[in-house]
């Protein structure tokens, strides 16, 4: 059964999810922000965010909020990471994926996540130690013992473009082994992919921690593993991510262990 945490997340994501697909309609009288370069978030973004926020205050009054559009309000224990689009620069052109992301963080540690693609009605749920869920059906990551004819999916930072070679490095040393690499423009969602096997793996720097933190959670209670570009466990401080199935997040590693630079390794 779901924790009482979960359906308070999975009611606001299915509330934000309303908002995103009613704006699908007319999305070229769109208010669009550019908040720095190639990074923006458009009346969509603010609205659903909005949503989610009114929620979770409802429920839980005195925990702290991390939002990507409105920052952090309060403080303490219990903390929500919110991401109300994830895949903003998809969802602008039309580009079918996108999705809502909402964890609970407990003193750092992600607890409960919810990860809601709107448009295919897919909602994938996890808590600790509870196991991973996609539409109350248990998901778990692939069991592929290495990269051989593995399929992983990245990213290529919008913001942090210094590490763009190094990250072409490590894709040409990961395609030496995989059958091939996607790139669809939502961390949460291709973590999600990831938890229930539909990619063997998942590298990207440059993320936020509501980009990860729900889909860490799935990957890890789907049986997976996540950790920085050197092996370290945990969410990323530096926002650099491998996730996987324990021996292919491994070989991950150590594929692109010669092209990892000091920045991206600190």
């Amino acid at each position: 059964m779901p924790r009482p945490a979960v359906n308070v997340a999975v009611r606001a994501a299915r509330a934000a999810g309303q908002i995103i697909l009613r704006y699908m309609n007319r999305l070229d009288s769109l208010a669009i922000v550019e908040k720095q370069r190639l990074d923006f978030a458009s009346e969509v973004d603010r609205a659903a965010e909005a949503e989610i926020i009114r929620e979770l205050k409802r429920a839980f009054p005195g925990h702290g909020i991390l939002a990507e559009e409105s920052g952090a309000q309060g403080k303490g224990k219990h903390v929500w990471v919110i991401d109300p689009l994830d895949g903003t620069h998809n969802y602008l052109r039309g580009f079918p994926h996108f999705c809502v992301s909402i964890a609970m963080l407990e003193n750092g540690e992600p607890m409960h996540g919810v990860v809601y693609d709107p448009l295919r009605d897919e909602l994938f749920t996890a808590s600790r130690g509870d196991g991973a869920y996609l539409n109350d059906r248990r998901i778990r990551v692939s069991t592929r013992p290495d990269l051989e004819g593995a399929l992983l999916v990245t990213g290529y930072p919008y913001r942090q473009r210094e590490h763009l070679d190094a990250q072409i490095d490590m894709t040409r040393a990961l395609l030496g082994q995989a059958e091939d690499i996607r790139r669809t423009g939502s961390a949460a969602l291709d973590l999600a992919y990831v938890a229930n096997g539909r990619v063997d793996g998942y590298f990207e720097t440059g993320l936020q921690p509501w980009d990860m933190a729900a889909g860490c959670l799935l990957v890890r209670e789907a049986g997976g593993r996540y950790s920085d570009f050197v092996g370290r466990d945990g969410i990323p401080d530096n926002g650099n991510l491998v996730a996987g199935g324990i021996k292919v997040a491994e070989a991950i590693v150590k594929t692109i262990a010669p092209h990892v630079t000091p920045a991206l390794a600190r």
